[in-house]
């Protein structure tokens, strides 16, 4: 009676175990004991294209063979199919299944790749060589369609070159730096623009130019609802650390004058959590997932914040949520309409640019592109009129302000 085997899985395996079946291109050897075999890998680990190449080198006294799993040499079904090797273990009887890879191995005879470089210009492009076939067989009718090509590539070049002697007219009398302040400037504009609350120019009244439903849905507003209640019951001791920390000026001014009961006061606080959650992602470069959590923010307002004013970037294989300069701008401009709804169109642009943590010169840029009035309060004899006298207000109006940019740039001052 026969024996029986029986088949055993190896497991999961890495590449470097798995089994190796080779096929040499100019038919099998009959001495395979006399063949020395060798394994190459890769030298780069951390790219993911290169780490699982392999050559494998097959010696004898007569002739070298070679065989690779990249290139055009390699063995195309190495990606299409899978291939697995039994290896019998007669003293137990047992077969154990390896995944395989093949390699095709191909003679090397020494000298033969070097003839074979050497006779090829390396210099002359594929264009450049099919160029030379059509000159050569080409029929009268690829002959003309060459010409007329090289003629054309001729009128290019000449443009080119005359482009490129008006751009060094240009720059040689507006001057560089000049120049490059423009484009910095156009860019600035056109960035300011792709992050913008959604404007409604034509509408009839101010509260409509900048929807408060586009700054917060009514389904996000109802999540708001016990973290605004807890905003509300704030003791003014809190409120004064909440000063004292600084950052939060807007909120604590807005919490201190908040209507005492109804829908009003429901809504400035709502609309004050919201607005801390703002600034507080403006100070920071990097968010986590953890973001919010300590303060209680639902998790709707939560994927609301990381989705409109963070960017995703790949960092040592994680992926990362980060707060651009662009993203920076947005909070900002964001922040700016939610402050109109809540202050009967008025903002204070010196408090809320203090709390973002920006210039106030990019401040007022961004309330410009938002078509505000800019004001400053009348200047009082007291000294907390003094002190508010430094406060620049932005004001929604209709129509909305134009501003142009070439002509509100500030001249510098002279130094006497």
């Amino acid at each position: 009676m026969a024996a029986s085997c029986s088949l055993v899985c190896c497991g999961e395996e890495r590449d470097d175990d798995k089994a190796v079946i080779v096929r040499f291109s100019n038919g099998s050897v009959r001495n395979a004991d006399k063949l020395d075999f060798t394994m190459y890998k890769s030298a780069d680990e951390n790219n993911p294209r290169k780490k699982s190449r392999r050559i494998l080198v097959a010696e004898s006294d007569r002739l070298s063979y070679v065989g690779n799993n990249f290139g055009a040499g390699s063995m195309k079904c190495n990606n299409l199919c899978k291939y697995y090797v039994g290896v019998l273990n007669r003293q137990t009887m047992q077969m154990e299944v390896h995944s395989a890879q093949l390699f095709n191995m191909q003679p090397v005879i020494p000298g033969e790749a070097d003839e074979a470089a050497k006779s090829q210009d390396t210099t002359q492009t594929y264009r450049d060589k099919v160029d030379s076939l059509i000159e050569a067989f080409g029929t009268n009718k690829q002959k003309r369609a060459l010409s007329s090509r090289r003629l054309n590539q001729v009128g290019s070049d000449t443009l080119h070159q005359a482009v490129a002697k008006a751009a060094n007219n240009v720059i040689d009398q507006k001057g560089l730096e000049a120049l490059q302040h423009e484009v910095a400037e156009t860019e600035s504009q056109g960035d300011l623009a792709l992050h913008l609350p959604p404007c409604n120019a034509d509408a009839d009244k101010p509260e409509n130019v900048y929807l408060f439903d586009e700054l917060l849905s009514p389904v996000e507003f109802g999540a708001l609802e016990q973290a605004g209640s807890k905003m509300a019951a704030l003791t003014p001791e809190e409120l004064q650390k909440m000063r004292d920390d600084g950052g939060c000026l807007c909120v604590v001014n807005h919490l201190e004058k908040m209507p005492a009961v109804g829908e009003a006061r429901d809504k400035v606080a709502r609309c004050t959590f919201y607005l801390s959650m703002l600034l507080k992602m403006a100070r920071q470069k990097s968010i986590t997932r953890k973001f919010g959590q300590e303060e209680g923010c639902p998790r709707i307002i939560q994927s609301k914040l990381f989705r409109t004013f963070t960017v995703e970037t790949f960092n040592n294989g994680r992926v990362m949520n980060i707060v651009s300069t662009s993203m920076r701008a947005k909070l900002a401009a964001y922040s700016l309409a939610l402050l109109l709804h809540m202050d009967h169109m008025t903002a204070d642009l010196t408090l809320l640019h203090r709390d973002l943590g920006i210039t106030e010169a990019r401040m007022i840029e961004i309330a410009k592109s938002m078509g505000l009035t800019l004001s400053r309060p009348a200047r009082g004899k007291s000294e907390e009129a003094g002190l508010q006298d430094e406060h620049r207000q932005a004001s929604l109006l209709l129509p909305l302000v134009k501003y142009d940019q070439f002509m509100e740039r500030r001249k510098r001052k002279k130094m006497r």
